[in-house]
């Protein structure tokens, strides 16, 4: 049997033709076609085949038992081909895929990166978006290794090979306070009112840019920042400060963080940036990701444009 033949998709689609309207005459107009060459590509399928897929009647036909059995089996796999081709269709427009995005430290807290992807699903149905939750060093990585396609991160990236980076935007930070602290019932605050605090902070290699900008910050306030207790990760430091072990910098989205014990407040000049932005593998071209970071660059323009 010639199987590239026998499992033709054209042949599979007159079959289907032929088996809902009952007539060679009827199926070869709904597909737009002449009789005679319907009748005969039906007649090769069956040969190729090795069976009979229908009865041949005075008006028309019906199908055989076999052809009956093999009826849905066809419908199927015309199903899948659609499908199958839509799909293709959509992930070469960036509108179907799996995309996944990588978030480092407390990303997700800054309110325009949930709402711009949730604006892309909503425009995107058929995209599926996963998430992974890492620092920007894992993320590096993860691009690498192709777990993810696309990274929010917080630069500097150190191992940058292969990869293409994206400013996004700089975030204001504010100072975390204990309750009872006593400038907790200030507004805005100077660095240099916290010399005497430790500072808790996260290691440098979770995150050398964002950490170097609150050390500088303090150099440039005039003192060299008492170190106190590590965090593990930047969204962890609110915690430590909620418990009393010292006062930290942190993103102005980790306010948002209702921790009891903490209170929030602007920085005055010269005050750290959170820096963030989007990294992809440099050379892969797809659709999809070409698309988000489009989107997720936009979005953050017009975020700090407005803000």
């Amino acid at each position: 049997m010639e199987w590239q033949r026998a499992a033709d998709l054209r042949r599979l689609r007159y079959f289907v033709a032929v088996a809902e309207c009952g007539s060679f005459t009827r199926a070869a107009a709904a597909l737009g076609m002449e009789q005679p060459p319907l009748s005969q590509q039906i007649r090769q399928f069956e040969g190729d085949l090795g069976v009979s897929l229908f009865q041949r009647q005075t008006r028309g036909v019906v199908l055989t038992d076999i052809g009956a059995a093999l009826l849905e089996q066809a419908r199927t796999i015309l199903a899948l081909s659609e499908e199958f081709v839509a799909t293709a269709s959509g992930m070469a427009r960036g509108e179907r895929g799996h995309l996944r995005v990588g978030l480092a430290g407390a990303v997700s807290l800054l309110p325009i990166i949930p709402s711009t992807i949730r604006r892309f699903r909503e425009a995107w149905p058929e995209v599926v978006v996963s998430f992974e939750e890492s620092n920007t060093p894992a993320l590096s990585a993860a691009l690498h290794e192709r777990r993810v396609d696309v990274a929010i991160v917080r630069p500097p990236v150190t191992d940058d090979r292969d990869l293409a980076i994206y400013p996004l935007l700089d975030e204001p930070t504010v100072a975390a306070l204990p309750s009872g602290h006593e400038h907790a019932a200030d507004g805005a605050i100077r660095l240099s009112m916290l010399e005497a605090e430790p500072l808790i902070i996260f290691p440098r290699e979770l995150g050398p840019g964002f950490h170097d900008a609150i050390l500088s910050a303090c150099q440039n306030a005039g003192f060299t920042p008492k170190m106190g207790q590590q965090a593990p990760q930047i969204a962890a430091t609110v915690p430590l400060v909620a418990a009393g072990l010292g006062v930290s910098v942190v993103p102005q989205s980790l306010s948002q963080i209702h921790a009891g014990g903490v209170t929030f407040h602007p920085i005055e000049e010269p005050a750290p940036k959170a820096s963030l932005a989007i990294a992809v593998l440099r050379g892969r071209h797809v659709p999809l990701v070409t698309r988000f970071v489009a989107a997720l660059r936009e979005a953050c323009r017009e975020w700090e444009a407005g803000g």
